[in-house]
C-alpha cells in the first residue's frame, strides 16, 4: 500500500536541511522499488520547508520506520510527520 509521509520542518532549521541533504538523498535512493517519489515543500520564499515522500510499505509501522529512519527525521529537522494511506489514482505510471 502507499503511503504519503507528508513532513514539516521546524523553524529557523533550514541549515540542519542543508546539512543533511545529501544523506538524505542517498538514503530514498536506497529504498528502491518502495520510494514512488519525493521533494521539498516550499515556503513563500522559495526554500525548503518541509517534504512530501511517498512509499510503498507493507503496513502503517513500515511506514512510519521508513520515516523514522530518514537521516532528517534522525537529525531532528521535522516539528511534525503525518503518515496517511494514499491512492495513486491519476497518471500512476503503475496503472498503464
Amino acid at each position: 500500500m502507499l503511503y504519503a509521509l507528508l513532513c514539516t520542518d521546524k523553524p529557523d532549521h533550514l541549515q540542519v536541511r542543508l546539512d543533511t541533504r545529501a544523506a538524505h538523498l542517498d538514503y530514498l535512493n536506497g529504498l528502491s522499488d518502495q520510494i514512488k517519489f519525493a521533494g521539498p515543500f516550499l515556503g513563500e520564499d522559495g526554500k525548503p520547508n518541509g517534504s512530501l515522500v511517498v512509499v510503498d510499505a507493507a503496513d502503517p509501522m513500515a511506514a512510519k520506520n521508513i520515516a523514522a529512519s530518514d537521516p532528517y527525521s534522525k537529525a531532528g529537522l521535522f516539528a511534525s510527520v503525518e503518515i496517511r494511506p494514499w491512492n495513486w489514482a491519476i497518471k500512476n505510471p503503475d496503472n498503464n
